[in-house]
């Protein structure tokens, strides 16, 4: 799998996800601005993904920066900060991710510049690192709430492409699959970017996992048609009683899993928890450009002058999330206690 985004030579390396499939092209970052331009037109996107990538843009414009004293220092270094966590608003682990390096340099102020310097490159690669290591415990648990023979379906990417690697909810499909277990997979085409059909499908066909890509308003059919047994995704930013934000259209598929019976899985990282926030009513809802909607891949397809609409997440109430599957284990309702509990733990 070639790596979503790396940090090295002096500059943040990233694949282009909006060229994806047709062409594979990488983004070179070389300023903590460039970094934010990179998440704010999706060239990379995932919650955690996103986080990474912000990371090493922090410690991009550490780098940069002329000061001799940490005063001089850490004001710059906030003020970008702060521009970069405006660059999206519902992924909860860009914030996460850039507190965390603030809390480094505030506790490394007494080192010399540029050795506080080398410890927050340090600590961008261990966020990379981190990440990764997180897919795989997530897939480890996961893959034990999946039987050989299911077919799961899936909505938005939430694989490798939109973590440092391996993945959140594909990282459970490639964990059962790992384990010996067979598994096909229906990928929701996820309208109106097509991170389903043009990321998802692309992965899975990379490592050889059977899929099928299926338009939004098809998956309440297979689900009726017993042809869908698991349904697993990622999230954005999961409040503290278990509501999910999540690319829009999940909360619709939720709907529909639960009036078939089907588990409605989350896969998540604990950094993408939000225990600050009660309920999911709480959670900033991107609004992107309806000019998204009305074109594919620069096309227009709606009659010129269309006015559209275009929330780029929805949230889905706990109470039609089955389980929500973290690296240090599976929370289960009442969330309010099992996702705490997750969260203290070290």
């Amino acid at each position: 799998m070639i790596p979503t985004v790396e940090y090295a030579n002096g500059c943040v390396r990233m694949i282009d996800q909006t060229k994806l499939p047709n062409e594979t092209v990488f983004v070179d970052c070389r300023t903590i601005e460039e970094v934010g331009r990179a998440i704010k037109t999706m060239i990379i996107r995932g919650a955690p993904a996103i986080g990474v990538a912000a990371a090493m843009g922090v410690s991009l414009e550490a780098q940069a920066i002329d000061a001799t004293d940490f005063d001089s220092f850490y004001s710059r270094l906030e003020k970008k900060c702060d521009e970069l966590a405006r660059s999206r608003p519902t992924a909860v682990n860009l914030g996460w991710s850039i507190a965390r390096m603030k809390a480094v340099a505030q506790a490394n102020r007494n080192l010399p510049i540029p050795e506080l310097k080398e410890r927050l490159r340090q600590e961008a690669l261990a966020v990379c690192e981190e990440d990764i290591a997180a897919n795989k415990a997530m897939g480890r648990f996961g893959q034990t709430l999946f039987d050989n023979g299911d077919t799961v379906l899936t909505h938005c990417n939430a694989g490798a492409l939109a973590t440092a690697g391996y993945g959140t909810a594909l990282g459970v499909i490639r964990a059962a699959i790992e384990s010996g277990k067979k598994i096909q997979v229906f990928a929701n085409e996820t309208r109106p970017f097509l991170q389903g059909a043009r990321l998802t499908v692309w992965e899975l066909m990379e490592d050889q996992i059977p899929v099928k890509l299926i338009t939004d308003n098809m998956c309440g059919h297979f689900m009726k048609k017993n042809q869908i047994q698991r349904v697993v995704v990622g999230a954005d930013r999961i409040a503290a009683n278990g509501d999910v934000a999540n690319k829009i259209g999940t909360y619709m598929v939720a709907v529909l899993a639960q009036r078939h019976g089907i588990p409605f899985y989350v896969a998540a990282p604990i950094s993408t928890l939000d225990l600050t926030l009660p309920t999911g009513d709480e959670i900033p809802i991107e609004e992107r450009s309806p000019e998204e909607v009305i074109h594919i891949n620069g096309r227009l397809i709606s009659p010129r002058g269309t006015q559209a609409a275009h929330p780029a997440f929805d949230v889905t109430p706990n109470e039609l999330i089955t389980a929500i599957i973290t690296e240090r284990g599976i929370a289960k309702p009442p969330y309010t206690r099992s996702l705490k509990e997750l969260a203290g733990k070290t």
